[in-house]
């Protein structure tokens, strides 16, 4: 699946809610995200941009994907064509 454009900072956050994460902190246009999954806790940063840069999006889709240990395709479709 091809990987969506034009995704918020706080559109992302809401996706990320559906696999655990949960705001813990926010500093100016930065958002910090955590959860606990496989045992171990993970933190993400998300910026409130609109839209986030390509880039950095595919950056926390491998972070997320990594710490759930599934493959960001699998990851991408779950979030973005449930």
């Amino acid at each position: 699946m091809k990987t969506p454009r034009n995704v918020s900072g706080t559109e992302l956050i809401q996706l990320l809610s559906v696999k655990g994460y949960r705001l813990v902190h926010q500093t100016g246009s930065h958002a910090k995200l955590k959860t606990i999954a496989n045992g171990k806790s993970h933190t993400i940063t998300v910026p409130l941009h609109d839209p986030i840069h390509i880039g950095t999006f595919r950056k926390i889709l491998k972070d997320v994907a990594d710490h759930l240990q599934i493959p960001i395709s699998k990851l991408v479709e779950e979030l973005f064509y449930p």
